[in-house]
């Protein structure tokens, strides 16, 4: 072949494709583009939630007491097909201010981080509307400096867990309905079953989380959960958190805490004992908490009760300004505020309604 033809041919291989109208294949690494961050120009104002003191205060300096309710992870919500803004317009009835998203792990990476996108900003959108906040909590259970976890659902990595903040905070960077940022669930070494904790390790690693959070965002409040299932903070008496503007999470279902007599007074001793304490001098929240009774639905330890654990968990937080958001606004998690999907209360259900409407 002469020169002439070997470059014809050269022009029909590799040009010609784009002569015709051909690109590039759109789906190809080199072409995916860069992260992008929240559009806010939609958004309603609504003020930004801070830390002060003990205190969560909003840009005027007014206290904010967060009272609100956990719903089921996103995911398993719109694969049911209740995704939808009804379900907070419901929550909004029922007085709630706030609303946590509880992110499983697995879930997370099944629906992929620009699937799980789509559904937090609708939850933006819809929150914002109705003038509520959010939590976003990355929803394991076991112990990540050992990468040790209660169930299949709740494992990820060190890795994973620094990657889903650094993603989350860069794309939802200033946007005020968005107040928390629970940094991990529940961690527990299960009775060394996970591991063996170590605070002043889990110290460093929320200190690092926090770090990657606030390189992008310093308008959140990061919160940090003690040990043995988010129950226990009485390491943090000796060893902070050595950073501003945290507040520190507790779930403090009724069977964690065991007097030898199960009444109001050995119960606040107890509470006060184990994480109670903390609310004078930092922000508490207790981002889970509910019963069942011990026949009733989804009964399981540590949420079994008679009911009588309402009205004193209440009062308890209450008298300290603790922060908090009921488990769980679905029939099918336990314990349950709802029955169905039509919103019928549970026992518990009733409680938390007439609490977060001050009835």
């Amino acid at each position: 072949m002469n020169l002439a033809k070997k470059t014809v041919a050269f022009i029909l291989i590799f040009i010609a494709p784009h002569a015709m109208g051909e690109t590039s294949v759109s789906n190809a690494w080199w072409e995916m583009p860069y992260p992008s961050t929240f559009d806010t120009s939609n958004l309603k104002p609504q003020p930004f939630i801070s830390v002060k003191g003990n205190k969560l205060i909003d840009e005027s300096g007014r206290q904010v007491v967060l009272k609100g309710m956990n719903i089921a992870d996103p995911d398993k919500i719109i694969q049911e097909g209740k995704w939808n803004k009804a379900l907070f317009e419901e929550l909004h009835r029922w007085g709630v201010d706030t609303i946590r998203l509880p992110i499983h792990p697995i879930a997370w990476r099944e629906r992929g981080d620009e699937g799980y996108f789509e559904a937090i900003d609708e939850a933006v959108v819809w929150a914002n509307y109705l003038g509520i906040y959010l939590i976003i909590d990355w929803h394991s259970i076991g112990y990540l400096p050992d990468e040790l976890y209660q169930h299949p659902m709740y494992d990820t990595t060190i890795k994973e867990t620094k990657t889903f903040w650094k993603k989350i905070a860069f794309r939802y960077q200033n946007v005020p309905t968005i107040a928390v940022y629970e940094i991990f669930n529940e961690p527990t070494d299960q009775g060394g079953r996970a591991g063996k904790s170590d605070w002043l390790e889990w110290k460093a690693m929320n200190e690092d989380i926090i770090d990657i959070i606030y390189a992008h965002d310093r308008s959140i409040i990061p919160l940090v959960a003690g040990f043995n299932w988010a129950y226990d903070l009485r390491p943090v008496a000796k060893a902070p958190i050595e950073r501003d503007g945290i507040a520190y999470a507790v779930h403090p279902y009724p069977q964690k805490a065991k007097p030898l007599v199960r009444n109001k007074q050995n119960l606040f001793a107890l509470w006060e004992e184990v994480w109670g304490f903390m609310a004078k001098d930092y922000p508490l929240m207790a981002t889970e908490l509910g019963w069942v009774q011990p026949d009733g639905f989804g009964a399981h330890i540590p949420v079994k009760d008679d009911g009588s654990y309402g009205p004193m968990i209440i009062e308890f937080m209450n008298e300290r300004d603790i922060s908090y958001t009921g488990w769980v606004f679905d029939p099918r998690w336990s314990p349950r505020m709802i029955l169905d999907w039509d919103f019928t209360p549970s026992e518990q259900g009733k409680f938390f309604k007439q609490v977060l409407q001050n009835k």
